[in-house]
């Protein structure tokens, strides 16, 4: 299996959860080497992070500069909008098995083939809009498995604050948020006009409640890649601090 560093390798592995074969994106820094020892930023939205948000070449100058600790980076691309909502939407059809896929097959994957820490503060998820939301409840349902959690204009509904109000876990995940002030009408994949806003506002509260070590940040700007793919480096500076 090629281990190539400084680009993106192509890994593949059958999901029992999802009855599926699974591809990954895994970007090793040019520094990669199986003797040390690397944290983890998984990405749903995977092929999205690499091309429209350039996370490896961020990475890549944060590592360089000794700015951040080392990190692998590992994509999940989705196939297309339908199986994108299907395993990341809350009411899709495969939300559940998607969960379960990135804690019990993808976790012990990666810890397989790669010098992880092989412990929750070792590996953060990030996700932007409904990637967000995967990133959110999955961390919050296993916390021990994700200790940091990076969410770029999550899709909020109940179901998402719901999972943070019965949270009772001792586990503290340190949680990255933010939303931008103009998402509100947001074109959503099923064609519907969307305020994201407003209910970003009612998890920042919903978060805070529960006394997480958490960042909040609101920007000026509208729900695409425009605002994300810059907010990258700095988020990856306070998450992954060397």
């Amino acid at each position: 299996m090629s281990k190539q560093t400084g680009i993106i390798n192509e890994h593949s592995f059958y999901s029992q959860a999802l009855q599926e074969e699974v591809t990954l994106l895994i970007y090793l820094p040019e520094n990669y080497s199986p003797l040390y020892k690397y944290s983890l930023l998984i990405a749903q939205d995977g092929q999205d992070y690499f091309k429209l948000g350039r996370v490896g070449r961020q990475v890549e100058a944060l590592v360089k500069n000794e700015e951040i600790e080392d990190v692998i980076v590992v994509g999940i691309p989705y196939k297309d909008v339908e199986d994108r909502r299907e395993k990341y939407h809350p009411d899709g059809a495969k939300f559940t098995q998607y969960i379960r896929f990135l804690a019990h097959e993808l976790v012990p994957y990666l810890d397989k083939e790669f010098p992880s820490y092989q412990v929750g503060m070792g590996r953060a998820l990030i996700g932007d809009s409904l990637g967000a939301t995967i990133s959110l409840v999955t961390g919050l349902t296993y916390p021990n498995t994700f200790g940091k959690l990076i969410l770029q204009s999550p899709f909020v509904n109940k179901h998402v604050l719901d999972v943070v109000q019965n949270y009772t876990s001792s586990s503290r995940p340190l949680i990255y948020h933010q939303i931008g002030t103009k998402e509100t009408e947001v074109k959503t994949t099923d064609g519907q006009i969307s305020d994201f806003l407003t209910p970003n506002r009612e998890l920042k509260d919903a978060i805070k409640e529960k006394e997480l070590p958490y960042t909040y940040e609101e920007f000026e700007g509208d729900h695409t890649w425009k605002h994300w793919q810059p907010a990258l480096t700095p988020i990856l500076k306070l998450m992954f601090e060397a």
